[in-house]
C-alpha cells in the first residue's frame, strides 16, 4: 500500500520534496559560509579598509567589528 501511494503521489510530492532538499542545502551552505573563520577575518580586513577610506563612521565600524568578533568567538 505504501509503495502504491508513493507512486501515485510522486508527480506532486517529487517536486515538493526536491524543492525542500534544495532549500536545505542552500541553508547549510549559507550557514557554513557565514561561520567560516577565514571569511570572517576577511570581513574584518574589509571593514577596516572601509573605515580608513572614510566610507563608514567610527561608530558603524565598532558595531560591525563587535558583531564579527562575537561570531568568531562563538566558532572557536
Amino acid at each position: 500500500m505504501r509503495i502504491l501511494r508513493g507512486l501515485l503521489t510522486l508527480p506532486i510530492a517529487g517536486p515538493i520534496n526536491s524543492g525542500i532538499w534544495v532549500a536545505r542545502k542552500i541553508h547549510e551552505t549559507a550557514e557554513a559560509e557565514l561561520n567560516n573563520p577565514a571569511a570572517l577575518r576577511k570581513a574584518l580586513v574589509n571593514l577596516e579598509e572601509q573605515l580608513l577610506a572614510g566610507a563608514i563612521s567610527e561608530a558603524d565600524y565598532d558595531l560591525a567589528e563587535a558583531d564579527i568578533l562575537l561570531r568568531l568567538k562563538a566558532i572557536q
